[in-house]
C-alpha cells in the first residue's frame, strides 16, 4: 500500500522525564517488501528499543521471502509456476494466509481475490502505459482470475491453481500481514512499552507512545498529501489507507486507480481513498481494497456488519463518507 498516512511520531530518540521511568523511543525507516516501512519502539532502554526494531525488520524480511511472487525461489512463485500442473506443498504459515484470503474473497463476493495477479501483465502503474489495453487483452487475463480455482488441501498442506496462467499475489494483504507479525514479535520482547509499524499506509500501533499517550494518526487529504482530513487516537488498532493518487493511470480525463476489480479486469473508479480502522492490519488491508472495488454503498454496508471495524471513504467528488461508528476528529 501507499505512504498516505501522516504520523506525529518521534524522529530519532528522546529521553523522557524521570517520572516516566526514562522511557526511550527509537524509530527506523527503511525499504522492505518494495515499499517504505517505519518501525518505532518505546522501551526502557535504547538497546531494548533497537533490539525490538531489528527483530521486527527480520520478521518482515522473512515474510517477504515466503510470499514474494518476484523471487523465483519463493513458495508463492512455485505455486504460480505449477499452475494447471501440480499441487505444491507449502509451509503451514503460507497455507493459512491463503486460506484466510479465500475467506475474505467469500465475504466480499469476489471483490477481494489474490488470483488478480494475472492482471499485472496488462495494467502498469509505473508511468510506462501510453494507451488502454484492448478488451481482448483484459478478458484473456481476467479469465485466469477466480479465487474458487485456488484448491487447498489441508491434509497434505498443498495449494493448487487449477488453470495454466493463473497467478496469486499478496499485494493487497501481504504488508498488513507483515505489520501484524512484526507487531507480535516486537510487543513480546523485554522492556517494550509500545510500538508502531507502518508499512506504507498499513499501520498498526500498540501500547503507549513516547508521551505515554495513545498514538496520534492523521488521515491524509487525497487532494493535498500535506494536509489532513482528521485524526485518530489509537492503541491496539490498525489504520490502513489506500488511495488512487500515488499509483494510477489517466486516459481521456478518467483516472484509473492501481486497484483492479477482479470481477471486471479493469481498475476501479469513483473513489479517491479508503481508510479502514480495526484490530487486525491484515484484514484491514484486504478490506480497504475490497471497499474500493465494491464502491461506496456496498462497501460501507459490508463494514457496518463487521465488529470493531470502521471505514472512511473520500469519493472522486471529494465527498466524505463514514461507517456508522467511526470516531474521527476533524480539523
Amino acid at each position: 500500500m501507499r505512504p498516505i498516512l501522516i504520523l506525529f511520531l518521534l524522529a530519532g530518540s528522546q529521553l523522557l522525564s524521570a517520572q516516566d521511568s526514562a522511557l526511550l523511543a527509537q524509530k527506523k525507516v527503511l525499504k522492505l517488501m518494495g515499499c517504505r516501512f517505519e518501525l518505532t519502539a518505546v522501551a526502557q532502554t535504547e538497546q531494548q528499543a533497537w533490539d525490538a526494531i531489528n527483530a521486527g525488520i527480520a520478521e518482515i524480511q522473512r515474510i517477504e521471502n515466503l510470499i514474494s511472487s518476484w523471487d523465483k525461489h519463493s513458495q508463492t512463485s512455485k505455486i504460480n509456476f505449477n499452475a494447471g500442473l501440480n499441487p505444491v506443498q507449502v509451509d503451514k504459515e503460507l497455507y493459512d494466509l491463503i486460506y484466510r484470503a479465500e475467506k475474505v474473497a467469500q465475504l466480499t463476493e469476489g471483490a477481494f481475490d489474490i488470483s488478480f495477479a494475472s492482471m499485472d501483465r496488462i495494467w502498469k502503474f509505473d508511468g510506462s502505459m501510453v494507451e488502454m489495453p484492448s478488451r481482448e487483452e483484459v478478458n484473456k487475463a481476467k479469465s485466469k482470475i477466480n479465487w474458487q480455482d485456488i484448491v487447498l488441501n489441508r491434509k497434505d498442506q498443498t495449494v493448487f491453481l487449477k488453470n495454466k496462467g493463473m497467478r496469486i499475489g499478496f499485494g493487497a494483504i501481504g504488508k498488513g500481514y507483515a505489520a501484524n507479525r512484526a507487531k507480535t514479535i516486537m510487543s513480546n520482547m523485554e522492556g517494550i512499552n509500545g510500538g508502531l509499524v507502518n508499512a506504507s499506509g498499513d499501520l498498526i500501533a500498540w501500547g503507549l507512545n513516547h508521551d505515554k499517550k495513545d498514538w496520534l494518526v492523521n488521515i491524509t487529504n487525497p487532494k493535498d498529501k500535506e494536509q489532513a482530513l482528521g485524526w485518530l487516537r489509537i492503541n491496539g488498532l490498525s489504520v490502513v489507507t489506500s488511495g488512487n493518487y500515488e499509483r494510477f493511470v489517466e486516459f481521456e480525463g478518467t483516472r484509473y486507480a492501481h486497484i483492479i476489480d477482479p470481477r471486471t479486469g479493469y481498475p476501479t473508479t469513483g473513489i479517491k481513498s479508503v481508510t479502514l480502522v480495526g484490530p487486525d492490519a491484515e484484514l484491514a488491508d484486504a478490506l480497504a481494497t475490497s471497499v474500493f472495488v465494491l464502491g461506496c454503498e456496498k462497501g460501507l454496508e459490508l463494514v457496518n456488519k463487521l465488529e470493531r471495524t470502521e471505514c472512511l471513504i473520500v469519493t472522486d467528488q471529494d465527498e466524505i463518507l463514514t461507517s456508522t461508528n467511526l470516531k474521527l476528529n476533524y480539523f
